[in-house]
C-alpha cells in the first residue's frame, strides 16, 4: 500500500476573465463521444505517467457505456486530428459535477496547452449551469496540478491522506 495525499477541490462559479485563446496555432477543442478503443489509447496516452488506472480496470462493456451516458462530457485537445489532451467531466446535467480525468500528453506539456483546455471544457460545463464542479487530485499527479486548479478559481474544501494499492 503506498499513502497519497489527496486534496479535494470545488469551483463555485465559472472560470472569470476572458476566454483563454490557443497558444498554438492548429489547437482544436470539442465535446467528443469516443469509442472505448479510442479512448482507452488516449487515456493511456495521458495517464500512464501519472499512473492512472482506473478507467483501465473497468470492463470494455461498462466503458462503453459509461462513454455513451449523457452524463458524461469528454472534451479533447486535438494538434490538428492528433489527440493530445483530455477533460473528462462525470454527472453533467446535475448540480454538481465531477472533473474525473484532466490531462495531456507528456510531449504537449510545458506549452500552456493545459491552462487553455481546462478554461474551454470548464466553461462549456458551466454553460449548463451546475451548483459545483469538483475534482480530487493527489501527490502522484503533475507537480502542477493544484497550482493549476487553484488559478482557475478552484479551492480546497478537504485533504487527508489515503492509501492506494501500489
Amino acid at each position: 500500500m503506498v499513502q497519497l495525499l489527496v486534496s479535494y477541490l470545488e469551483q463555485l462559479q465559472p472560470p472569470a476573465g476572458p476566454i483563454l485563446s490557443s497558444p498554438l496555432p492548429g489547437m482544436h477543442i470539442a465535446r467528443e463521444r469516443l469509442e472505448p478503443d479510442d479512448y482507452l489509447s488516449l487515456y493511456r496516452s495521458v495517464g500512464d505517467p501519472l499512473h492512472w488506472d482506473d478507467r483501465l480496470r473497468q470492463p470494455k462493456v461498462e466503458l462503453g457505456a459509461f462513454l455513451l451516458r449523457p452524463s458524461t462530457a469528454l472534451y479533447i485537445l486535438r494538434d490538428e486530428v492528433q489527440p493530445i489532451g483530455l477533460c473528462e467531466f462525470e454527472g453533467v446535467g446535475r448540480q454538481d459535477v465531477e472533473l474525473k480525468h484532466f490531462g495531456l500528453t507528456p510531449d504537449s506539456q510545458g506549452k500552456r496547452l493545459g491552462p487553455y483546455l481546462l478554461d474551454w471544457a470548464l466553461r462549456a460545463i458551466w454553460a449548463r449551469q451546475p451548483r459545483r464542479v469538483w475534482l480530487h487530485t493527489d501527490t502522484n499527479d503533475h507537480p502542477k496540478a493544484k497550482a493549476t486548479y487553484e488559478r482557475i478559481g478552484f479551492r480546497i474544501f478537504a485533504e487527508r491522506i489515503e492509501e492506494f494499492a501500489d
